[in-house]
């Protein structure tokens, strides 16, 4: 995850960056992420990826705003990201690429009811898309009247859909060990391992704080 969705000083999120490019997963450090992992793939990824329903490119100068608002981030900053993004045309604020930088600005805000109200408009727009169904489940966790219960509930329709997206199954795993369920956490663990990369999840694992209550069993998955 390069530099997306640092926020928090809380656990470690990967071993290496190499690792985790392996994994497709983004990168940072130990003090960059929260507990349950939020992208699987970086900023730069979704914003040039085009979305089945997206025809319209965003063109210059705007694409420029644009481009500089992922700079501010990637330094950091996400006061002057936001600056770039009010230059640009209105008429494109809609556009899934401003709703991915914007959805971004929220995280690293700590904004998690507006980060939400933008995963939910994104998921409206592109259901088939897995890291919006994450991005959704990661806020309803942080956000007001939210929770893990609710986000599982979330990444539980969302698994049905995308069954073989190992960062789904490994948050599953997390909500289900937070809520005592560790039979079940074993189980969604032992599915993450087999459709993801085996030594870097197992690596997360045995670092992530919302599995902690089985670190010992994890070393023997």
């Amino acid at each position: 995850m390069a530099s997306l969705l640092k926020h928090g000083p809380v656990n470690p999120y990967e071993t290496t960056t190499l690792l985790m490019a392996q994994a497709g997963l983004q990168t940072g450090t130990a003090a960059d992420y929260d507990i349950d992992r939020p992208s699987r793939l970086p900023i730069n990824c979704l914003v040039n990826k085009q979305m089945p329903t997206e025809i319209n490119p965003i063109e210059p100068p705007d694409n420029h705003h644009l481009s500089a608002a992922i700079g501010w981030l990637e330094l950091g900053n996400p006061k002057e990201a936001n600056e770039e993004l009010k230059k640009i045309a209105p008429a494109l604020h809609s556009h899934s690429s401003v709703l991915i930088v914007r959805h971004e600005i929220y995280t690293k805000g700590q904004q998690w009811d507006l980060a939400d109200e933008i995963a939910r408009q994104l998921l409206q727009l592109f259901p088939e898309e897995p890291q919006f169904w994450i991005w959704h489940a990661y806020s309803t966790r942080r956000m007001r009247g939210g929770g893990i219960p609710q986000a599982k509930e979330i990444l539980g329709k969302a698994q049905q859909l995308f069954p073989d997206e190992a960062l789904i199954v490994y948050n599953l795993a997390c909500y289900d060990c937070q809520l005592g369920n560790l039979k079940e956490a074993r189980a969604w663990l032992e599915k993450a391992f087999h459709i993801g990369d085996r030594k870097v999840f197992k690596a997360m694992a045995l670092q992530d704080r919302d599995l902690e209550p089985m670190w010992a069993e994890i070393k023997e998955i």
